[in-house]
């Protein structure tokens, strides 16, 4: 969506439209304009101004005599051009410290439930929706697993990448094994697969274990089972999710319609994963030191009930893994407050997760 660029009054007027916008959820007017901000120009000029941005479709007049409001295009522009991001304020950020410090110290959180409650916090404090996406996992390294025998037919493999529990998988087994068996399996397996990731371990795994494998051991299941071991977690097992109650209480949901329709996407979540891990679309002058915040508006969004939301999102790390954090919410969202919690809250979660378990 291309711009030309506005001069200071066209800027001053946008931003001042859109960040009033997002408090009142009410038509901006010339006249509050001029009573509320301190510009130096007459009603009339700041009337000239408004006409110009609407022409080029900044702004819209959504009835004749209302005041206008931003479109996607406006909103663009504001977020590329004009916005300022401030850092998280101490009230937030000791919420965020307390949450994320509790389950660090005391070393209870499994990543599930460090994610979870991430999704939790995000959600509470930008009162929009908060995805978190768990790391993918093919390129993620291997550092051990466990085998528990259930029963005599019945195994529990677990799988730990890079200090992290992310995967458990319960296998039908038939042959019988003893534990000795399993115990001798788990290291054969741990020393020969340690340090690859799980994408070379599903192409290579027969090559690496081709000395043991015979027509009825352990080994040979393992081999057989692989691409279920060590495949990628489906991407909406991935996904946390949080603050749907926060967001329909929002002006934008006051139709039952758009309630229904909004609550019909969100129970979609293969498409709302899909929406935060494909979001793409990069500010690149909102913030120097943080370039890979997304922020995709309106139309931008690839699936149609979105269209009406706006997605910020950014990665965190852990290791070599990367996930995604991200809010969905109206178009009229405070984007600057959106991406100063986004990018404390990545920091934190990236520490935390790295020391977990």
């Amino acid at each position: 969506m291309e711009s030309r660029d506005l001069n200071l009054r066209e800027r001053q007027v946008l931003g001042i439209i859109i960040q009033a916008y997002v408090v009142s959820a009410a038509p901006v007017g010339s006249r509050y304009i001029a009573r509320n901000y301190n510009l130096g120009l007459s009603d009339a000029t700041i009337r000239n101004v408004m006409a110009d941005l609407e022409d080029e479709g900044y702004i819209s007049q959504p009835h004749t005599s209302a005041g206008r409001t931003p479109t996607d295009k406006g909103y663009r522009y504001y977020v590329d051009l004009i916005m300022k991001v401030q850092r998280v304020n101490d009230e937030e950020k000791k919420r965020i410290d307390a949450d994320f410090g509790q389950l660090s110290t005391e070393r209870r959180g499994s990543s599930s439930e460090v994610l979870l409650s991430a999704a939790k916090v995000l959600g509470s404090i930008s009162r929009q929706l908060s995805v978190v996406l768990s790391p993918a996992l093919s390129n993620a390294v291997f550092e051990k697993l466990d085998m528990v025998l259930l029963s005599s037919t019945r195994m529990m493999v677990i799988l730990s990448i890079q200090s992290l529990i992310v995967k458990t998988i319960v296998m039908e087994l038939d042959l019988a094994v003893s534990r000795q068996e399993v115990s001798g399996v788990v290291d054969i397996l741990n020393q020969r697969l340690s340090g690859l990731t799980l994408a070379e371990i599903r192409k290579t795994i027969s090559m690496r274990l081709s000395d043991c494998i015979t027509d009825a051991s352990l080994i040979n299941l393992v081999v057989r089972s692989a691409g279920q071991l060590f495949d990628e977690t489906p991407i909406i097992e991935r996904l946390y999710i949080s603050g749907a109650e926060y967001i329909v209480d929002q002006p934008e949901f006051k139709q039952p319609e758009k309630v229904r329709d909004f609550i019909t996407m969100i129970e979609d979540k293969f498409s709302v994963a899909k929406l935060v891990e494909r979001n793409r679309f990069y500010s690149e002058t909102l913030h120097p030191s943080r370039m890979d915040v997304s922020i995709s508006i309106g139309k931008e969004n690839s699936v149609r009930k979105a269209e009406d939301l706006t997605i910020v999102s950014t990665p965190y790390y852990v290791g070599g893994m990367m996930g995604k954090l991200g809010i969905l919410g109206p178009t009229r969202m405070d984007y600057g407050h959106a991406v100063s919690v986004l990018n404390y809250m990545a920091d934190c979660l990236s520490a935390t997760l790295s020391e977990v378990n």
